[in-house]
């Protein structure tokens, strides 16, 4: 059954180890990304912690409508 997800038939297809191959990498980028993204929201965090970020002079008169 395995073989019939993979389009097994006869061989392996060159074009489906490339697709493969190209998701692979991308899965690994987006990986690498979240991990850089965490980071930096971590350090963000401890900065907004210890008062490095002031965040109550932020004027917001009233929430804006969500887009429908």
């Amino acid at each position: 059954m395995a073989k019939a997800l993979l389009g097994y038939v006869g061989g392996t297809d060159p074009r489906l180890i490339a697709e493969m191959r190209r998701l692979q990498q991308r899965v690994q980028d987006l990986e690498h990304e979240l991990v850089r993204i965490q980071a930096e929201n971590d350090m963000l965090a401890a900065a907004a912690h210890h008062g490095d970020m002031v965040l109550d002079n932020v004027d917001v008169p009233q929430a804006e409508p969500a887009l429908t």
